[in-house]
């Protein structure tokens, strides 16, 4: 079941790179909405994700005109003005994550004509923002946990021990 994450005009590369990381690396698709503070080709943005760009599955769009007339949703809108909390909502297949730039967020107009998708991470009063890199990974991993995480490799292994030798933790 696939999920999309919708990057709106990112300004900060080290953030696109460790989100196109979590994407990679839990199957999701990025959407990039332009105009970006940066080059695709930054070397801050390969960094962050450098192992993973062969597992990325990236679109990139002119702008949210672009990105709405090539998509249909349902999307899911994240910001800090939201109303409903984002892990009180069930996020279907082919959902849409969308985040706004890091300095201004989602155009208001835009939650204001989707109010039932305004999400929002619960903080502290006075706390202005998280990273967004960090809010996106919650959000895809809420999503994901809603999946039972359909696809995604639950279990590690050593590389010098076997699990089916371990004493048992009781």
């Amino acid at each position: 079941m696939p999920l999309n994450i919708v990057l709106v005009e990112p300004r900060i590369p080290q953030n696109t790179g460790n989100i196109s990381r979590t994407c990679a690396a839990t199957g999701a698709r990025l959407h990039l909405v332009g105009p970006m503070g940066f080059t695709i080709t930054d070397r801050q943005l390969k960094r962050a994700g450098l192992d993973y760009w062969h597992l990325l599955d990236i679109t990139y769009y002119d702008g949210l005109d672009d990105f709405f007339a090539k998509n249909e949703g349902p999307f899911f809108y994240f910001t800090t003005k939201g109303q409903h909390r984002y892990c009180d909502v069930k996020y279907p297949e082919n959902a849409y994550l969308v985040f706004g730039r890091e300095d201004a967020g989602l155009p208001e107009e835009l939650l204001f004509e989707h109010p039932g998708s305004a999400l929002r991470l619960p903080m502290i009063s006075g706390a202005r923002s998280l990273n967004l890199s960090n809010t996106v990974a919650i959000a895809v991993y809420e999503a994901l946990r809603q999946r039972d995480f359909t696809g995604l490799q639950e279990i590690g292994a050593l590389t010098r021990y076997d699990w089916s030798d371990a004493p048992l933790d009781l």
